[in-house]
């Protein structure tokens, strides 16, 4: 618990150095970075692996079409 309180107080000690022109600096860079079309696109990305990984539904795949009304579809892993 000592170590958590000092490791506090030396980060207190070097951020009040380091003065409020370096916190907004550090700040507009994490905006515009968090506000970037290419992150946005990477998490989309992330997010959709992410739904698709945990999603218990099998993917179907066409086995056969029976006429141009009917089609047989099954999981991937049974193809």
């Amino acid at each position: 618990m000592m170590r958590l309180l000092i490791a506090v107080g030396v980060g207190y000690v070097l951020g009040t150095k380091a003065g409020r022109s370096r916190y907004e600096q550090i700040s507009k860079a994490a905006k515009a970075v968090a506000g970037s079309p290419a992150t946005k696109k990477v998490i989309d990305v992330g997010r959709q692996k992410l739904s698709d990984s945990l999603n218990t539904q099998p993917r179907l795949e066409p086995l056969e079409a029976i006429d141009s009304d009917t089609t047989i579809y099954v999981p991937r892993d049974r193809r």
